[in-house]
């Protein structure tokens, strides 16, 4: 079996969203991870993946037909622009404008922007200004 690698190093480990239409969501989270450089692994099998985040249909085995409500989750981007080019994608997409990008005050350098995906999840892009990681994250191998 090839030796898979995954990236960790923050609270969540990963975070499920069963979607009504899973094609607009992929095309959705395509253009916007993409913009992001988080790769998209599509199963072919009633959900896809990239990294923390797995998407599925509700009649995919782990939905147990069921939708998830609406959530709020961010990603984190390299800088401003890279946060203006998210909400651009997002919004070329299916996309909603929720807070058109721009610093906010939740602390200095916070330069944020916020979108509904498809179904209605509040979806951000934040860039927390000038910062220096300990790692880029934890590698896990098996």
């Amino acid at each position: 079996m090839e030796t898979q690698q995954l990236h960790r190093g923050r609270l969540i480990d990963h975070l499920q969203l069963v979607v009504r239409d899973l094609d607009a969501s992929r095309d959705f989270y395509t253009a916007v991870l993409g913009v992001l450089d988080i790769p998209i692994v599509d199963t072919n099998d009633g959900y896809f993946w990239a990294d923390e985040l797995v998407v599925s249909s509700a009649d995919s085995p782990a939905a147990l037909g069921v939708l998830t409500g609406r959530h709020h989750f961010a990603f984190q981007a390299r800088d401003c622009a890279t946060v203006d080019a998210f909400y651009r994608a997002a919004l070329d997409h299916g996309g909603r404008d929720n807070g058109a990008p721009g610093e906010r005050a939740y602390h200095p350098g916070y330069y944020a922007a916020f979108v509904l995906d498809p179904d209605g999840n509040n979806i951000e892009a934040v860039y927390h200004g000038e910062a220096r990681r300990s790692a880029p994250s934890v590698a896990i191998e098996f």
